[in-house]
């Protein structure tokens, strides 16, 4: 499928991938028609998911079925009033109809809207109005089912409800009935263009309300690069990435580069995350490649790896925040694998990584995706030199690159302020050494500057994590009548640690970290907590630090 899309579709080298990866993009491309129809017309028996759950139930879905249930489920949709446009929230976990849903939709012209089981009512309600919001697709569960409904009397725009099961509540409609029921499914006559919108998250930010990111139906070919060349699949590969389908990682993961690659798609629906489980799923399943954020793969190498037959895998890609090189050997003295980083954001596809023709510098981002024009900036707007942080940028003079989104929502203001003169602004900032590898610094907002120096906080971070004592920790500044700012840490202890919480511990600490990296940048601040504040995506809400700091 992939060679449907790229002239060349191998490369030996990074300058060979400057030079030669370009993507073809069809005019008015529908990935339910021009991926998952082709494949279940050219190969129907192969197998695009192979779903499993915690309570051992198992079940593997061909292209031709997949082409089947989304089709009925399109037909369905219809009938509920849903077509080119209109906005669909799916809160379906890790269920299997996650998939005939975003299909369906795609193949209606209608604009998915993927959201997390973790949202309350007042959630609820505002991606209800913010978006007008349509009709809800959900897992049938108590609780998500009943801050659906306690949003209903502030939600106008809302006409329809659908619940998957097991539990349907009064209100809700069927989802299993509608699909058996449905009358065959006749394609609209006009579905979309390439500028229409095909999928919308909204961003779980550190301040503020989240923003609503908008992409156009070229976007799953923008994860060509993602699964083709970062997560290195092929057609016998078995993909693990670890997400739920709330999150933008899900479409990065689990549906759209790996089917274009003719890759199966790997599902483990469970409730809790537990490392012991998902290492004996990849031994039983023998799947070939995962891709995870660090937290998992910390867990993972504090299991017993050796109790399990990892031979299947063959190669780990990372991502969702900065890798700790300790991470890396240690996986690898495991394993025997590299792990693979990589950096891109929701208003992105894959930005920064590194491919399988680039030997990994564990911590680093790797080179940039040639995909985008990927730059560094100071704050004066001027290129940053090696060596030096700048802003990561995606410049676009010359064309708005695929993958790149396509404005914020009904924000105009905002759009414009993270994108203008032909700049997308990521708002993170990292540096890039002699070789063109990229090393993530943090966001603009959370630099600290003291004594004339600028400390990012993940290098002080990824210095505490190497700490035993440390399971989790924020960095950020403290104003400072001398420096300016100093640095503090706030730390989650191990509970082996818990009872030694005191100076000593904090002394400890901070000469464990004047070791590891530069002094200069050693917390001189060290404050014990139980938890630390977070979004609800699980990222350390550092600003609610600052400002209990600064009250």
């Amino acid at each position: 499928m992939v060679e449907r899309f790229l002239d060349k579709t191998t490369f030996e080298s990074q300058e060979d991938f400057i030079e030669n990866y370009k993507v073809n993009i069809p005019e008015n491309f529908n990935f339910g028609y021009d991926v998952v129809d082709v494949w279940a017309k050219e190969d129907p028996d192969k197998k695009a998911i192979c779903w499993t759950n915690d309570k051992g139930e198992h079940v593997d879905f061909t292209f031709a079925q997949i082409k089947e249930y989304s089709d009925k489920t399109a037909s369905y949709f219809q009938s509920l009033g849903i077509g080119r446009g209109d906005m669909v929230m799916l809160i379906l976990k890790r269920r299997y109809e996650f998939w005939f849903s975003t299909i369906a939709l795609h193949k209606l012209g209608a604009v998915v809207i993927p959201a997390t089981h973790l949202l309350t009512q007042k959630d609820i309600i505002y991606r209800n109005n913010a978006a007008d919001i349509k009709m809800i697709v959900c897992a049938g569960e108590d609780i998500i089912t009943r801050h659906i409904r306690e949003a209903l009397p502030e939600s106008p725009t809302i006409k329809t409800l659908v619940s998957v099961g097991p539990v349907i509540p009064e209100g809700f409609d069927d989802f299993h009935k509608g699909i058996e029921h449905a009358a065959p499914f006749v394609r609209p006559a006009e579905t979309n263009t390439n500028d229409d919108i095909s999928i919308m998250y909204f961003t779980s930010g550190t301040t503020g309300n989240p923003k609503m990111v908008t992409h156009d139906f070229t976007y799953p070919l923008a994860h060509i690069s993602t699964a083709s060349y970062w997560h290195n699949l092929h057609e016998g590969s078995l993909h693990l990435t670890i997400a739920d389908t709330g999150w933008g990682k899900a479409v990065w993961g689990k549906l759209y580069g790996q089917w274009i690659a003719g890759a199966t798609v790997f599902v483990y629906d469970h409730e809790k995350f537990n490392p012991a489980d998902m290492l004996q799923m990849i031994q039983d399943y023998r799947i070939t490649s995962l891709c995870a954020p660090p937290t998992i793969f910390r867990f993972l190498i504090r299991e017993d790896m050796t109790k399990y037959d990892l031979s299947s895998l063959e190669y780990c890609t990372i991502a969702g925040e900065a890798l700790n090189p300790a991470v890396f050997e240690s996986f690898k003295k495991l394993t025997g694998i590299k792990l693979m980083e990589g950096f891109g954001q929701t208003e992105t596809t894959l930005t920064v990584c590194t491919f399988p023709w680039t030997e990994p510098k564990p911590g680093s981002m790797g080179k940039a995706n040639p995909q985008y024009e990927v730059d560094l900036l100071r704050l004066d707007g001027t290129p940053a030199e090696d060596g030096e942080q700048g802003e990561i940028v995606v410049r676009y003079s010359n064309g708005r690159p695929l993958g790149l989104f396509k404005e914020y929502y009904r924000d105009p203001e905002l759009t414009k302020e993270n994108c203008h003169d032909g700049i997308y602004f990521t708002g993170d900032v990292a540096w890039r050494d002699e070789d063109g590898y990229f090393w993530f610094v943090g966001r603009t907002d959370d630099v600290i500057k003291s004594s004339g120096y600028r400390i990012g906080p993940f290098e002080v971070e990824s210095a505490l994590m190497t700490h035993p004592a440390v399971v989790e920790c924020a960095i950020t500044g403290v104003p400072d009548e001398v420096r300016g700012q100093i640095v503090k840490a706030t730390v989650v202890l191990s509970k082996e640690y818990k009872d030694k919480a005191g100076d000593a511990l904090v002394k400890e600490i901070q000469d464990h970290v004047k070791k590891v990296t530069a002094p200069y940048k050693y917390p001189r601040i060290i404050e014990f907590v139980e938890e630390l504040p977070k979004t609800i995506s699980g990222k350390i809400r550092r600003v609610e630090i600052r400002d209990k700091d600064n009250q």
